[in-house]
């Protein structure tokens, strides 16, 4: 599979979560749609959502519901630049039309593809055992120490595949992947506090992105953008920036 090939998977993808076309994140003028529910959405996301923004580079789709789409339409097309979308002041903006839906912004993140030169050349080893892992291996470390590995709890059916990293019998590190949606698998990584920088994130993200690779899947890797250790370590481990996305939610009155 060529990195050409993994860009079209994800942008179809994408094009599900967000109710538009592929070729939609592919022009220069920016994209406004209406946010309809799908079961083909990745399931790590609400579907239908309040509002998305998702940019491959070139521009911005905008998916939110119908009666936003005025308001954020003027919001994205009066930014100089369209990446000022995922700025502060632009988000600012954009929680005052959330408001009004009982809605803010939730999360941002950059999201990663793998470069199948870079993963299958890489040659990155680290001082520990590695082994392979399975969904009946992880019954007991649906802990705080291993969440971004590991999905929560009342998700962790779409857990598929991990690698761990061993000190004798200790986990000291945990790569795992969750079914995120029909084309791709996501990575999480977690390692202990005292085992980090010895290369044990990065080898075991690029061993789990082979493996993945080998089941038939395309790894994906994401990361918030301030998060410079996790974007180091999927750099490092074969991935290359492909899109960036923000995500509402609706806000819960009751607490």
């Amino acid at each position: 599979m060529t990195y050409k090939e993994i860009l079209a998977a994800a942008m179809r993808q994408s094009a599900i979560d967000c109710s538009c076309g592929e070729e939609d994140f592919r022009g220069v003028t920016h994209v406004f749609v209406e946010n309809k529910a799908s079961e083909q959405a990745s399931k790590f996301l609400k579907s239908p959502n309040t509002c998305r923004l998702v940019s491959y580079g070139s521009n911005v789709v905008a998916s939110c519901r119908k009666d936003l789409i005025p308001e954020v339409e003027a919001l994205v097309n009066g930014q100089e630049k369209f990446h000022r979308c995922f700025e502060p002041m632009a988000i600012y903006e954009l929680n005052k039309i959330l408001q009004k839906a009982g809605a803010r912004v939730a999360w941002m993140h950059s999201f990663y593809l793998p470069d199948p030169d870079a993963v299958f050349s890489a040659e990155l080893t680290c001082p520990y055992e590695m082994r392979e892992m399975h969904p009946e291996d992880f019954t007991d470390l649906y802990v705080p120490e291993w969440s971004n590995a590991l999905s929560s709890p009342a998700k962790k059916h779409l857990d598929m595949l991990g690698y761990g990293a061993y000190d004798g019998d200790k986990l000291i590190g945990l790569a795992g992947c969750s079914d995120d949606c029909v084309e791709m698998w996501q990575i999480g990584i977690d390692v202990l506090p005292e085992y980090r920088r010895k290369g044990v994130a990065s080898a075991l993200t690029n061993r789990l992105a082979r493996a993945i690779f080998e089941h038939g899947k395309i790894p994906l890797y994401a990361a918030a953008w301030s998060n410079v250790r996790s974007i180091r370590n999927g750099m490092k481990s074969g991935f290359r920036p492909a899109w960036a996305a923000l995500e509402s939610e609706i806000i819960n009155t009751e607490n």
